[in-house]
């Protein structure tokens, strides 16, 4: 992560940056389009697969179980079986069902109430609009918004995931979804604190 952190230009740190794997997705549109209302999503599973949402989830759980199992282990464990439980049936619906697994994929990616950076598997042009649709994990919520690409570049890393790495600027975001993205950055913030406290703690 500390090449993607080096992307962020110094002006676009006006406003606290978080640094996740999230599931997203996006689409060129025209400059013009942004000026027009954008119709969310509804459902969570609308914009993202089934495992996708599952795995997502699955990773904030297995932070608060750590937590949890500090103080109530006995509890802890009885979540854990529960946990297991629903793994196997939510494993058996996506067989049946054929989750569509690349309909949003899970990217490195940063991101404020100003902007978001995130790995690409394309070359967008700096200036490019796009509508982008986010999957809140903590706030089970998907947030969509018009961006504009500001930078990009090149990963010089041969093994990483994706070949480039993308900036891009709010544009036009609802009152609603900027404050559901300030939650949801200050609770994730939070969470990060903690979690570096308790590293340091143990070391």
């Amino acid at each position: 992560m500390t090449q993607l952190r080096k992307s962020i230009p110094n002006d676009k740190r006006a406003f606290f940056r978080i640094y996740d794997d999230i599931n997203l997705s996006y689409k060129r549109v025209d400059e013009a389009q942004t000026q027009q209302p954008i119709v969310a999503e509804s459902n969570l599973l609308d914009s993202c697969s089934l495992s996708s949402a599952l795995g997502l989830i699955d990773k904030e759980l297995h932070i608060l179980h750590e937590k949890l199992g500090k103080i109530h282990p006995d509890f802890a464990d009885y979540l854990k079986l529960l946990d297991i439980k629903l793994n196997l049936l939510a494993s058996t619906v996506v067989s049946i069902a054929g989750d569509e697994t690349e309909k949003n994929q899970t990217r490195h990616a940063n991101i404020s109430v100003s902007g978001i950076g995130f790995d690409c598997d394309e070359w967008l042009e700096i200036g490019d609009c796009i509508e982008i649709t986010i999957l809140l994990v903590q706030s089970t919520a998907v947030m969509t918004a018009y961006a504009k690409i500001i930078h990009h570049f090149h990963y010089t890393d041969p093994d990483s995931p994706y070949p480039y790495f993308i900036g891009a600027s709010f544009m036009n975001m609802k009152e609603t979804d900027s404050e559901l993205l300030s939650a949801h950055i200050a609770k994730k913030q939070l969470q990060q604190i903690r979690q570096h406290k308790e590293a340091s703690q143990a070391s």
